[in-house]
């Protein structure tokens, strides 16, 4: 066999053995050590080279950008505990509530908000769901769109900053996690729009799938209203300028004052916070939290751990110049790379978790991206888009089974007058997972939606690049060289430029002559 056979073999195992259902860590570790020790048996490169295997696992542990992770899951996880989802919920849903579509308004804004503040799509789209899906149903809201609203609008979490995916995009691309959060701010808005803009339309085609509110459901109107409103908008917008500010995340600030590590901690200082201005902090909160973020991170670290083992082996038998030749030669130049590309993370996102996609895959399609002139943070946001889908598509997403859960709980505990199907909550999916591709299909042929709010980079025409040297007055030697020249001194080298090169090549002859006179004496 030959080793330039070997990369595509290892790459169909790959697929093999995340489908079995095993541990993607595990799997991942086992198969490039398998694959290492036979391409050492092949003699396709040295023992040495597996040597280098514990350096790069210290590499991924001492890397600072990592330990952001576990302090925005941190955040989240007290974020979600706090009862700001419930008092936003509540007081949003009964401003727009009146409005055709208003509690789907209400759900797409809250969940925006919360996206800017927890990350995490499994509490958000609970949270929404306990409290929201009651309300739907008793006012006659559409099963399909009451299950399909609430399970999209808690996967905005994973494209709106600080969200932890565009943490772990930032770092296999080696680009600023600032530069990619400003990024992803564009397509986080374009979303929600898209979003309300569906919500709308159904409101004029059928509003009888979207009903308002009767006056009477209202418990609280104006400025009550309005107070309570404000109470969960301010000190949420305060604790997402202070930690995507800081850390230059958002659109108009240029410069970071702190790394994304020291941001995150400052955002679980504004969590505790948060969470004692609402009255539910408690060493039961505190406690789940900490379990919740050491199971993530750990989860994190071992797929990480995996995904070099593998990544490793792969480069070591030529993969990455297998995939290189394999993608750049596909037509229709950078955008049919982008679209096979993401129809490929589409479909893998059938079977796999956004962080088992952004470790594995990721490493293997960047530096072709690179190559091919496409932007990075372009190319990072625009999968991050993509991987939205991940929690959406039938039957395996996430969010669906968080939300079939949740319907189960409210069932049993008779908060809602009739069970939700399962066949409702699928195909409830379909007409938002197709929004989330429409706004995957602006990104890629309209950039600017990415770069719009990026820092715009200086370009300099050294054509008009001047270098000019100043003049010391008091220097000695610069004024006796002054005072030597003769008035109109700086014109006559040029009036005579056109007899230096005559009067060098008549003392080069004259010179050549006396050598010849010398040497015939001698």
């Amino acid at each position: 066999m030959q080793m330039e056979n070997f990369a595509p073999i290892m790459f169909a195992g790959l697929v093999v053995v995340m489908l079995i259902g095993f541990p993607v860590a595990f799997s991942l570790s086992a198969l490039g050590l398998a694959c290492g020790f036979f391409a050492i048996e092949m003699g396709w490169f040295p023992a040495v080279f597996m040597s280098n295997l514990p350096l790069n696992i210290f590499g991924i542990l001492s890397n600072e950008l990592l330990l952001a992770i576990p302090f925005f899951t941190f955040m989240g996880a007290i974020l979600e505990k706090c009862g700001l989802a419930e008092d936003m919920l509540d007081s949003m849903g009964q401003l727009f509530g009146p409005v055709r579509g208003g509690l789907g308004y209400s759900v797409i804004i809250v969940g925006f908000i919360l996206g800017a503040i927890t990350g995490t799509v499994a509490g958000q789209v609970i949270a929404m769901a306990l409290i929201s899906l009651p309300v739907m149903m008793r006012y006659g809201y559409n099963m399909r769109y009451a299950t399909g609203v609430l399970a999209a609008s808690g996967t905005i979490t994973q494209l709106v900053p600080p969200s932890l995916v565009l943490i772990v995009m930032a770092d296999q691309l080696g680009r600023s996690v600032g530069d990619m959060y400003k990024g992803a701010w564009g397509p986080s808005i374009l979303q929600v729009l898209i979003f309300a803009g569906y919500t709308f339309a159904l409101g004029l085609i059928k509003p009888d799938h979207v009903p308002g509110l009767p006056k009477e459901a209202r418990t609280l109107n104006g400025w009550a209203l309005w107070g309570k409103c404000l109470r969960g908008i301010i000190p949420s917008a305060i604790l997402i300028f202070a930690v995507l500010g800081s850390m230059g995340g958002l659109p108009g600030i240029d410069h970071a004052i702190a790394t994304p590590t020291e941001a995150g901690a400052m955002g679980v200082v504004g969590a505790i916070i948060l969470a004692a201005i609402h009255k539910r902090l408690s060493m039961a909160l505190m406690w789940e939290a900490m379990v919740g973020t050491m199971r993530l991170t750990a989860m994190v670290v071992f797929i990480l751990i995996g995904a070099r083992v593998f990544s490793m082996v792969f480069q070591g038998v030529d993969g990455a110049k297998w995939v290189e030749h394999m993608l750049s030669g596909l037509p229709g130049g950078q955008v049919g790379f982008l679209i096979v590309v993401n129809i490929f993370i589409f479909f893998l996102a059938f079977f796999l978790d956004f962080f088992e996609i952004a470790f594995i895959i990721l490493p293997l399609l960047g530096p072709v991206a690179d190559k091919m002139g496409i932007d990075l943070i372009w190319f990072g946001v625009l999968l991050c888009v993509n991987m939205q889908t991940s929690f959406m598509h039938p039957p395996f997403g996430f969010a669906l089974f968080y939300l079939r859960g949740i319907a189960d709980t409210l069932w049993k505990e008779k908060r809602i007058d009739r069970p939700v199907k399962s066949n409702d909550i699928y195909l409830g999916s379909i007409p938002w997972v197709a929004m989330q591709l429409l706004l995957v299909a602006i990104v890629i042929f309209v950039p600017q939606t990415v770069t719009v709010f990026l820092d715009k980079e200086e370009v300099i025409d050294l054509d008009k690049v001047q270098i000019e040297i100043p003049v010391n007055e008091d220097d000695p030697m610069q004024k006796e060289e002054g005072a030597s020249e003769p008035e109109g001194a700086a014109s006559e080298p040029a009036a005579d430029a056109g007899d230096a090169p005559a009067a060098a090549e008549d003392d080069a002859t004259k010179a050549m002559e006396e050598a010849l006179k010398a040497g015939s004496k001698n």
